[in-house]
């Protein structure tokens, strides 16, 4: 955890591995190592670059700012998942996932079945089968909001207390608001899982995650799963995430704010037969916004008539929009999201992922792009 003085999050997550002393560089370097000097007991500082790097640890300290916990960072957001799915299964029966959730955790939990627990899909906004899935036999709740690629919104609240009447640990996926917009250990979590190849560090160009965690055993555990399993993040890597989250607190709000716009747009274009996102879903948009009260994030979805068909002619048509597999990028991006086998996405479902461009601009994009 961070040890600056109390100020907001936005200028902790900005200092929170600022070096202050004379002569040494404000920004860490990242560390170009694989071995560093030691002797004697091993557990006494870095040894070896497998278990520890300075790198790792300024990024750290500054994702740990974010929601008041310890981070661990590893090479990948499922690397994390994975990692977190070791820990907290041992002598627990099923991990209880979202059915339209981000679809890769659902097949790494039927991948680790052999060694793990069994995965059980439901309706994160079902509380009732929720509960009784949960009451059925020891189990880990693998909550996320918003959904991806639905952008569907949970009560965490409501789910953290089925969580803890059942003993079982709850984990929110929290890629796509980033803990800036929503924190899940304050509502009942163990753990708040981050992909930091998305909004985090927001410049497309590194793979990482990260989990956040307020307890000291499920610490200590990803640790070592991440040092026996070898996931670990390099050094560049993390230092880029390091600078790209540095400017998370305006990247985001600009985003939040056009995607809001974009929604607006979209609800009201003939050719649009759905809008997934929380600004503008009337079921869950209070809870939403007692949620995340600075913003909803930059990722949408939306449905068009005609099916696969019109949505890849739609994509193709953009001039400003990438088509491109992510989000949370400084440039907008798009895909038919059901073009992944795994996925469970509508034919005609487009993911948007709003950049930082003028809105204006993108909408000027998106219009010319459907008709």
């Amino acid at each position: 955890m961070t040890d600056l003085p109390q100020v907001s999050r936005d200028s902790a997550l900005i200092h929170a591995a600022t070096q202050r002393a004379a002569g040494e560089p404000v920004v860490p370097p990242p560390a170009l190592a694989s071995i560093f000097a030691s002797q004697g007991d091993p557990a006494d500082g870095l040894v070896y670059a497998r278990s520890g790097n300075p790198t790792w640890t300024a990024l750290e300290r500054a994702l740990g700012s974010m929601e008041n916990a310890d981070a661990v960072v590893f090479s990948s957001g499922q690397a994390a998942s994975m990692a977190l799915m070791l820990a907290l299964a041992r002598d627990r029966e099923r991990i209880v996932l979202p059915a339209d959730g981000y679809y890769n955790a659902r097949v790494l939990a039927a991948q680790l079945r052999p060694h793990g627990a069994e995965p059980v899909l439901v309706d994160l906004l079902d509380l009732d089968q929720v509960g009784r899935e949960l009451r059925r036999g020891p189990a880990v709740l693998w909550a996320e909001t918003p959904t991806n690629p639905l952008l569907r919104v949970a009560d965490l609240r409501a789910l953290g207390r089925l969580a803890e009447a059942a003993d079982a640990p709850m984990i929110v996926d929290n890629t796509v608001a980033t803990g800036l917009l929503q924190q899940p250990l304050d509502l009942g979590a163990i753990a708040s899982l981050c992909s930091l190849t998305k909004s985090a560090s927001g410049h497309s160009d590194l793979i990482m995650g990260a989990v956040l965690t307020r307890d000291e055993q499920l610490l200590g555990d990803l640790r070592s799963w991440r040092t026996l399993g070898g996931g670990i993040a390099g050094p560049v890597e993390s230092w880029l995430a390091l600078r790209g989250l540095k400017t998370l607190p305006l990247r985001i709000e600009r985003q939040s704010a056009s995607a809001q716009a974009v929604a607006e747009f979209l609800a009201g274009h003939p050719r649009v037969t759905a809008v997934h996102y929380p600004g503008v879903a009337a079921q869950t948009r209070e809870l939403a916004r007692a949620q995340m009260p600075r913003g909803f994030g930059p990722l949408l979805s939306f449905e068009v008539d005609g099916g696969l068909d019109a949505a890849d002619a739609v994509i193709a048509a953009a001039r400003l929009i990438v088509p491109a597999s992510s989000f949370g990028g400084v440039e907008s991006s798009w895909e038919r999201r059901g073009r992944w086998p795994a996925e469970s996405a509508p034919d005609g479902l487009i993911r948007l992922s709003v950049g930082v461009e003028p809105v204006g601009d993108l909408i000027a994009d998106i219009e010319q792009s459907l008709a």
